[in-house]
């Protein structure tokens, strides 16, 4: 099974699950799909971040191939999606919240295991941020928008600082489960602020969301 603490990687797992959750009610509220598609898309958003992440870095075979957990859990929540999505709308800022700490969670277990096979400070930070949101831009790309990563509240820089403090801290040889979960903590933080007041990244000069 994983080597990482039992916190982190229940977290890990959590956010597993939510991406899937998330993934199948995108699928379901801006397509037409069936029981199938909507697994697919969901099991895509929750698990394709950590395949690209293992595929470059040569962890062959993906670690969701490995351990069972995250193929059962990302299905498990593209399927309650499926089935309760009615219900499931209605919380949607409940389901904003846990999906704010699997970006965390993802964000900081990618740089870790970046660094752990031998990448440097810049490929490590990058491939947390692909861990982070590469699910939720391979969904979005099939379901014909735009990725949520490039048009929403911030999103891959609470990510990208996440896996900065993650770098960092194992440069300093003080990574621990107390550093990855402040690193969670600040990206969260971050997220949920970007959610709460509406906050972007910088855009163009004299750009209006009616241009």
């Amino acid at each position: 099974m994983s080597t990482q603490p039992p916190l982190l990687f229940a977290l890990d797992l959590i956010g597993t699950f939510v991406f899937g959750l998330n993934g199948a009610l995108t699928a379901l509220r801006v397509t037409h799909l069936d029981v199938v598609g909507v697994v697919t898309l969901g099991m895509m958003t929750a698990l394709g971040g950590g395949v690209i992440r293992d595929v470059l870095i040569g962890a062959v075979p993906p670690a969701t191939f490995l351990y069972w957990p995250y193929f059962t859990l990302a299905v498990a929540g593209a399927l309650i999606a499926f089935v309760l999505n009615r219900w499931l709308d209605r919380v949607g800022m409940s389901i904003t919240v846990l999906d704010a700490v699997g970006l965390s969670v993802f964000a900081v277990i990618g740089a870790s295991k970046a660094v752990e096979f031998g990448l440097g400070a810049g490929p490590a930070m990058l491939l947390g941020v692909i861990t982070a949101v590469g699910g939720g831009t391979i969904r979005d790309a099939l379901v014909g928008q735009v990725p949520t990563v490039l048009r929403s509240e911030l999103y891959a820089i609470p990510a990208l600082v996440a896996a900065a403090i993650t770098v960092a801290a194992i440069g300093l040889d003080v990574y621990g489960l107390a550093a990855a979960l402040g690193a969670v903590a600040v990206c969260f933080a971050i997220r949920m602020l970007g959610v709460r007041y509406n906050l972007n990244a910088p855009r163009p000069p004299g750009f209006s969301e009616t241009s």
